[in-house]
Parts: structure tokens; C-alpha cells; sequence
């Protein structure tokens, strides 16, 4: 499958816990697993460009996006997000990863502000699954146990999910829809909450797993299809 990466690299990647967090970056460790199963792409993002690297020919060439951004989701051009944005409803699969709950892409196509709650305290994740026979749990025991993410709490300001795959519960008290499955015209779009990027969650192989596991349920059964428009049509049967 051909899989586009869109990320960023903001100042926190950069800091020195960052790069404790994964050696080799976040960016570098979400395309290594990602291309052992499949032909990867990755664009990176920085605040000194727009994010025009992700082009219509790129689009054009991808079965699924899978997005991260954190800080620099107000300088990603409004033309980026309406491209992207019309793929999705075309039938391109989208996972949105962690903070990509605000890029205008993930608003943009849920129509909603997706608010929560958030604290940034290294505190213990426990990932339920609660649908078991859900392709995007295959593999996946009862929990996913995450030693240290930023949390992210109800009230989350999304409309009701189409499938609800996981739920995180985190330690300090909080709870969180974090494996939701949105539908949109002939698209599917996988939201994953865990992935802070000074905290190494994407090292762990559940976690892997269940990214792969969503880029595969997401992905398109049927070539992308063309923008419809609407138009006048005639009657097929007599009008009496």
C-alpha cells in the first residue's frame, strides 16, 4: 500500500527530551515501522513552510495519510486542508495521530472545535479495547499498558464516533475516546490519541500495531473516485 506521511518538526522534538525520547527522532521511528509493511512517503513540516510539500500529484499517488502535528497546525495552507480534505471524502483513508485532533484537516472534515482536556505530568496510560472483533484491535490483548503520555481528557468535542475501538484511562483520573472511526462520504478516518513527542509511545509494539492494523482498515477498497458536483439530472422513469 502506498502511505503518505505528513508530520512536523517543531521545537519540543528538538529539545533534549525529545531526543531522549527516540534517538533516532519521532519522524524516524513512524516511518520505520510504518515502511516494513509498506511503500512510506514522508513529508515534514516546519513553521518556516505552508505545507504545500503535500501535493495533488502526491495525494493522487496515496491510499492512506496518516497525519501528526502538534504546533504548527495554524501554518498549514487553507488550499492543503481543502485538497486533503477532498481525497479523504473521495475514499483516501486518514489516521490522525495524537495532537492531529486540531489540524484544520481532522476540523475540518468532523466540523467540530475538537476541544478536551489536557495535561502534560509523564502519567501511566492504560489503552482498553473495547471492541475486541474490531480489525483495528487484531492482535491487541485487553489493554495496551503506556508508561508515560500527556493526557488527554473528556469532555472531547467530536461528534460520536462511527465505531469506537479504544478507550485511554490515565492516571491521574481522567478517561478519553482514544481509538475513534469517523466515516465521511466514500472515506474512513482512525483518530489515535497516544504519541506525545517527548514520550516514546511509538516504540511500543502494540502501538505499532494498532497503527498498522488502522491503515489497513482504513485504506480504500476502490479507487479513489472523481470530485462529484452536484448537477440536474433527468427522470429515469415518466413523470405523469
Amino acid at each position: 500500500m502506498k502511505v503518505t506521511i505528513f508530520t512536523e518538526l517543531n521545537d519540543s522534538m528538538q529539545s533534549e527530551v525529545g531526543k531522549k525520547a527516540y534517538k533516532n527522532g519521532m519522524n524516524n521511528c513512524l516511518k520505520e515501522f510504518i515502511s516494513n509493511e509498506h511503500t512510506v512517503r514522508m513529508i515534514v513540516h516546519t513553521k518556516e513552510d505552508n505545507g504545500s510539500a503535500l501535493t495533488e500529484e502526491i495525494l493522487k499517488d496515496t491510499d492512506v495519510l496518516v497525519w501528526w502535528g502538534h504546533a504548527l497546525h495554524n501554518t498549514v495552507a487553507d488550499s492543503v486542508v481543502e485538497m486533503a480534505a477532498s481525497y479523504v471524502n473521495r475514499g483516501m483513508g486518514l489516521v490522525a495521530l495524537h495532537s492531529s485532533h486540531k489540524s484544520r484537516l481532522f476540523m475540518r472534515l468532523l466540523g467540530t472545535s475538537a476541544d478536551l482536556s489536557w495535561r502534560e505530568a509523564n502519567e501511566r496510560e492504560r489503552l482498553w479495547v473495547v471492541e475486541p472483533s474490531h480489525p483495528i484491535a487484531k492482535g491487541i490483548d485487553r489493554y495496551i499498558e503506556i508508561p508515560a503520555d500527556e493526557m488527554y481528557g473528556e469532555p472531547f468535542s467530536i461528534p460520536t464516533p462511527d465505531e469506537l475501538v479504544f478507550i485511554g484511562w490515565f492516571q491521574g483520573g481522567e478517561v478519553m475516546r482514544s481509538g475513534c472511526v469517523f466515516k465521511r462520504s466514500r472515506g474512513k478516518i482512525f483518530f489515535f490519541q497516544p504519541g506525545h513527542e517527548t514520550n516514546s509511545v511509538y516504540s511500543i509494539p502494540e502501538i505499532q500495531k494498532v497503527i498498522l492494523n488502522a491503515i489497513e482498515y482504513v485504506a480504500p477498497t476502490a479507487p479513489i473516485a472523481e470530485p462529484f458536483r452536484s448537477k440536474n439530472v433527468p427522470a429515469l422513469e415518466k413523470i405523469d
